[in-house]
């Protein structure tokens, strides 16, 4: 992977262990030389991934709607800022962009980039993986959300493991690198088809 977007919150939560993470992120990225591709806000998580990847020497592409670069909020000091008109260009600019994908804690934001990601990747749209850093146990509850959409028969188990989770960013990078994509639509049962 030579390009990784990152979502992540626009606020920076209350505990500083999540500014950490997206330092500890930024500092892994750089040391493999990778290009963060992000929404490029400058605010929470999204602005210290951002800065922390430009203060040591790395490559940060944003891409950012209008109406919000306008609000103030576009980061003034990327490698490069792609202004788009709407939230949906920039969902798909940021993934035409990268190799692989990394979801950071974060909001309604970022929970609809990551699902929309994964919905992606299990129709076929793409075959990059799909990472979740789950830094002191913030997605816990979804993953139980996730494991028991298995086993209620709304997510096939296949589909279930495009998502790999980990607390460890080592470790992450090691489950996303192995990831091999599912033949597309695979998750429907023939008589469906």
């Amino acid at each position: 992977m030579k390009s990784l977007l990152v979502y992540c919150g626009a606020n920076p939560g209350k505990d500083p262990i999540y500014r950490e993470a997206a330092k500890q992120l930024a500092r892994e990225m750089v040391k493999r030389d990778m290009r963060l591709i992000y929404g490029g806000g400058s605010l929470g998580l999204m602005g210290q991934i951002a800065d922390t990847v430009l203060e040591l020497g790395g490559e940060v592409v944003g891409i950012i709607p209008s109406f919000l670069d306008k609000m103030e909020v576009g980061h003034p000091k990327l490698s490069a800022l792609h202004i788009v008109d709407t939230m949906h260009e920039r969902k798909a600019m940021m993934e035409e962009l990268c190799d692989g994908i990394v979801t950071l804690p974060g909001g309604y934001g970022s929970m609809d980039e990551l699902f929309e990601i994964l919905s992606w990747s299990q129709l076929g749209l793409h075959t990059k993986p799909v990472g979740l850093l789950n830094v002191k146990g913030f997605y816990n509850f979804m993953i139980q959300q996730l494991d028991h959409m298995v086993e209620e028969g709304f997510l096939k188990e296949s589909n279930r493991e495009i998502l790999k989770v980990s607390d460890s960013i080592p470790e992450l990078f090691v489950l996303m690198e192995s990831f091999v994509a599912q033949p597309a639509f695979k998750w429907l049962d023939k008589d469906q088809i």
